[in-house]
Protein backbone atom coordinates (compact mmCIF):
# COMPACT_ATOMS: atom_id res chain seq x y z
CA UNK A 1 0.00 0.00 0.00
CA UNK A 2 1.59 3.25 -1.12
CA UNK A 3 1.61 6.56 0.72
CA UNK A 4 0.62 5.11 4.07
CA UNK A 5 2.11 6.58 7.24
CA UNK A 6 2.12 5.95 10.96
CA UNK A 7 2.12 9.06 13.16
CA UNK A 8 2.73 8.37 16.87
CA UNK A 9 0.89 10.91 19.02
CA UNK A 10 3.19 12.58 21.53
CA UNK A 11 0.24 13.23 23.84
CA UNK A 12 0.53 9.64 25.08
CA UNK A 13 4.30 9.65 25.59
CA UNK A 14 6.06 9.77 28.97
CA UNK A 15 6.74 13.49 29.43
CA UNK A 16 9.40 12.72 32.03
CA UNK A 17 11.37 10.89 29.32
CA UNK A 18 10.18 12.70 26.21
CA UNK A 19 13.43 12.59 24.25
CA UNK A 20 13.82 8.87 24.88
CA UNK A 21 10.29 8.12 23.66
CA UNK A 22 10.76 10.29 20.56
CA UNK A 23 14.06 8.59 19.71
CA UNK A 24 12.42 5.20 20.19
CA UNK A 25 9.55 5.79 17.73
CA UNK A 26 11.91 7.40 15.23
CA UNK A 27 14.36 4.49 15.32
CA UNK A 28 11.39 2.11 14.93
CA UNK A 29 10.64 3.74 11.59
CA UNK A 30 7.75 6.10 12.37
CA UNK A 31 7.56 8.69 9.60
CA UNK A 32 5.64 11.48 11.29
CA UNK A 33 5.31 12.77 14.87
CA UNK A 34 1.78 13.93 15.71
CA UNK A 35 1.62 16.92 18.06
CA UNK A 36 -1.70 17.78 19.70
CA UNK A 37 -1.95 21.43 20.73
CA UNK A 38 -4.89 22.05 23.11
CA UNK A 39 -5.88 25.36 24.69
CA UNK A 40 -8.42 24.43 27.36
CA UNK A 41 -11.13 26.29 25.43
CA UNK A 42 -11.84 24.45 22.19
CA UNK A 43 -11.25 21.24 24.15
CA UNK A 44 -11.24 20.65 27.91
CA UNK A 45 -7.53 19.97 28.14
CA UNK A 46 -4.26 21.90 27.91
CA UNK A 47 -1.12 20.39 26.41
CA UNK A 48 1.83 22.35 24.99
CA UNK A 49 2.59 25.23 22.65
CA UNK A 50 5.23 26.55 20.23
CA UNK A 51 8.07 26.77 22.77
CA UNK A 52 7.88 23.05 23.58
CA UNK A 53 7.57 22.04 19.93
CA UNK A 54 10.56 24.23 19.05
CA UNK A 55 12.69 22.33 21.57
CA UNK A 56 11.49 18.98 20.25
CA UNK A 57 12.38 20.08 16.72
CA UNK A 58 16.04 20.08 17.76
CA UNK A 59 16.12 16.40 18.72
CA UNK A 60 14.39 14.63 15.82
CA UNK A 61 14.27 14.61 12.03
CA UNK A 62 10.73 13.23 11.90
CA UNK A 63 8.17 15.33 10.11
CA UNK A 64 5.94 17.31 12.48
CA UNK A 65 2.18 16.95 12.14
CA UNK A 66 0.78 19.74 14.32
CA UNK A 67 -2.90 19.39 15.18
CA UNK A 68 -4.36 22.64 16.52
CA UNK A 69 -7.28 21.99 18.84
CA UNK A 70 -7.62 25.65 19.72
CA UNK A 71 -10.09 28.48 19.32
CA UNK A 72 -9.26 31.19 16.75
CA UNK A 73 -6.36 29.28 15.12
CA UNK A 74 -5.91 32.18 12.69
CA UNK A 75 -4.36 34.16 15.54
CA UNK A 76 -1.73 31.55 16.37
CA UNK A 77 -1.05 29.52 13.24
CA UNK A 78 2.04 31.47 12.21
CA UNK A 79 3.70 30.79 15.57
CA UNK A 80 3.67 27.10 14.75
CA UNK A 81 4.62 27.52 11.11
CA UNK A 82 7.80 29.38 12.04
CA UNK A 83 8.97 26.35 14.01
CA UNK A 84 9.20 24.26 10.86
CA UNK A 85 6.30 21.82 10.93
CA UNK A 86 5.55 19.90 7.74
CA UNK A 87 1.82 19.34 8.33
CA UNK A 88 -0.62 21.63 10.11
CA UNK A 89 -4.27 20.91 10.88
CA UNK A 90 -6.89 23.26 12.29
CA UNK A 91 -10.50 22.57 13.17
CA UNK A 92 -13.24 23.88 10.91
CA UNK A 93 -15.45 24.16 14.02
CA UNK A 94 -13.01 26.66 15.60
CA UNK A 95 -12.82 29.38 12.93
CA UNK A 96 -14.55 31.38 10.22
CA UNK A 97 -11.22 32.13 8.53
CA UNK A 98 -10.40 28.80 6.88
CA UNK A 99 -9.31 30.32 3.55
CA UNK A 100 -6.93 32.73 5.29
CA UNK A 101 -5.39 29.98 7.38
CA UNK A 102 -4.87 27.66 4.41
CA UNK A 103 -3.23 30.47 2.46
CA UNK A 104 -0.88 31.23 5.35
CA UNK A 105 0.08 27.56 5.74
CA UNK A 106 0.90 27.31 2.04
CA UNK A 107 3.11 30.40 2.26
CA UNK A 108 5.36 28.41 4.60
CA UNK A 109 5.48 25.42 2.22
CA UNK A 110 3.64 23.38 4.82
CA UNK A 111 0.90 20.84 4.05
CA UNK A 112 -2.49 22.29 4.95
CA UNK A 113 -5.20 20.23 6.60
CA UNK A 114 -8.63 20.72 8.10
CA UNK A 115 -9.71 18.57 11.04
CA UNK A 116 -13.32 17.60 11.74
CA UNK A 117 -14.94 16.16 14.84
CA UNK A 118 -16.85 12.85 14.63
CA UNK A 119 -20.24 14.62 14.43
CA UNK A 120 -19.22 17.35 11.97
CA UNK A 121 -20.68 16.90 8.51
CA UNK A 122 -18.18 16.76 5.67
CA UNK A 123 -20.28 19.35 3.79
CA UNK A 124 -18.66 21.99 6.01
CA UNK A 125 -15.25 21.43 4.41
CA UNK A 126 -16.22 20.82 0.78
CA UNK A 127 -15.51 24.47 -0.22
CA UNK A 128 -11.87 24.05 0.90
CA UNK A 129 -11.00 20.55 -0.34
CA UNK A 130 -9.28 21.65 -3.55
CA UNK A 131 -6.78 23.70 -1.53
CA UNK A 132 -6.03 21.06 1.08
CA UNK A 133 -3.28 18.44 1.28
CA UNK A 134 -5.09 16.43 3.94
CA UNK A 135 -8.30 16.02 5.90
CA UNK A 136 -7.98 14.86 9.51
CA UNK A 137 -11.01 12.84 10.58
CA UNK A 138 -11.30 12.53 14.34
CA UNK A 139 -12.37 9.02 15.33
CA UNK A 140 -12.84 10.11 18.97
CA UNK A 141 -14.05 13.33 20.53
CA UNK A 142 -11.00 15.63 20.61
CA UNK A 143 -9.36 16.51 23.90
CA UNK A 144 -8.04 13.36 25.56
CA UNK A 145 -6.13 10.25 24.57
CA UNK A 146 -7.13 6.66 25.24
CA UNK A 147 -10.69 6.85 23.92
CA UNK A 148 -12.52 4.13 22.01
CA UNK A 149 -12.64 4.31 18.20
CA UNK A 150 -15.99 5.62 16.88
CA UNK A 151 -17.01 3.27 14.06
CA UNK A 152 -19.43 5.67 12.34
CA UNK A 153 -16.55 7.83 11.08
CA UNK A 154 -15.66 5.07 8.59
CA UNK A 155 -18.64 6.13 6.46
CA UNK A 156 -17.32 9.69 6.55
CA UNK A 157 -13.94 8.57 5.20
CA UNK A 158 -15.65 6.60 2.43
CA UNK A 159 -17.74 9.65 1.50
CA UNK A 160 -14.67 11.87 1.45
CA UNK A 161 -12.80 9.54 -0.90
CA UNK A 162 -15.69 9.74 -3.37
CA UNK A 163 -15.56 13.54 -3.59
CA UNK A 164 -13.86 14.91 -6.73
CA UNK A 165 -11.55 17.29 -4.85
CA UNK A 166 -10.67 14.97 -2.00
CA UNK A 167 -7.00 15.52 -1.07
CA UNK A 168 -4.45 12.73 -1.37
CA UNK A 169 -4.22 12.21 2.37
CA UNK A 170 -6.92 11.35 4.87
CA UNK A 171 -5.66 11.08 8.43
CA UNK A 172 -7.57 9.28 11.16
CA UNK A 173 -6.93 10.11 14.80
CA UNK A 174 -8.27 8.33 17.88
CA UNK A 175 -8.50 4.76 19.09
CA UNK A 176 -6.12 3.44 16.45
CA UNK A 177 -4.74 -0.08 16.87
CA UNK A 178 -4.17 -2.98 14.48
CA UNK A 179 -7.87 -3.75 14.09
CA UNK A 180 -9.18 -0.19 13.72
CA UNK A 181 -6.28 0.79 11.45
CA UNK A 182 -7.30 -1.93 8.99
CA UNK A 183 -10.90 -0.71 9.00
CA UNK A 184 -9.83 2.90 8.46
CA UNK A 185 -7.41 1.90 5.68
CA UNK A 186 -10.12 -0.08 3.91
CA UNK A 187 -12.36 3.00 4.11
CA UNK A 188 -9.67 5.13 2.47
CA UNK A 189 -7.47 6.59 5.22
CA UNK A 190 -3.70 6.60 4.71
CA UNK A 191 -2.24 8.40 7.75
CA UNK A 192 -2.82 6.78 11.13
CA UNK A 193 -2.34 8.62 14.41
CA UNK A 194 -1.70 6.20 17.25
CA UNK A 195 -1.06 7.35 20.80
CA UNK A 196 -1.92 5.00 23.65
CA UNK A 197 -1.58 1.95 21.41
CA UNK A 198 2.07 2.79 20.79
CA UNK A 199 3.35 4.66 23.85
CA UNK A 200 1.46 2.66 26.49
CA UNK A 201 2.66 -0.67 25.11
CA UNK A 202 5.45 -2.56 26.82
CA UNK A 203 7.46 -2.69 23.61
CA UNK A 204 7.04 0.52 21.60
CA UNK A 205 9.24 -0.53 18.68
CA UNK A 206 7.56 -3.93 18.37
CA UNK A 207 4.12 -2.32 18.41
CA UNK A 208 5.07 0.07 15.58
CA UNK A 209 6.48 -2.83 13.56
CA UNK A 210 3.26 -4.80 14.01
CA UNK A 211 1.20 -1.85 12.83
CA UNK A 212 3.54 -1.43 9.85
CA UNK A 213 3.09 -5.13 9.06
CA UNK A 214 -0.65 -4.60 8.97
CA UNK A 215 -0.52 -1.49 6.80
CA UNK A 216 2.46 -2.14 4.51
CA UNK A 217 3.02 -5.86 4.64
CA UNK A 218 6.59 -5.07 5.78
CA UNK A 219 8.13 -4.21 9.14
CA UNK A 220 11.26 -2.33 8.08
CA UNK A 221 10.69 -0.60 4.74
CA UNK A 222 9.96 3.10 5.06
CA UNK A 223 7.58 4.76 2.62
CA UNK A 224 9.05 8.01 1.23
CA UNK A 225 7.06 11.26 1.34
Amino acid sequence: MKDVYIAPSLLSANFAHLQKDIETVESAGAEILHLDVMDGNFVKNITFGPCVIKCIREITKMQFDVHLMIDRPEEYVEDFLRIGCQWLSFHIEATDCAHEIIKKIKQYNCKAAIAIKPNTDISTIIPYLADLDMVLVMSVEPGFGGQKFIEKILKKIIELRKLPNCPKYIEVDGGINQETAIKAAQAGANIFVAGSYIFKSNQISKTIHKLRDVLYGLSTKKSPL
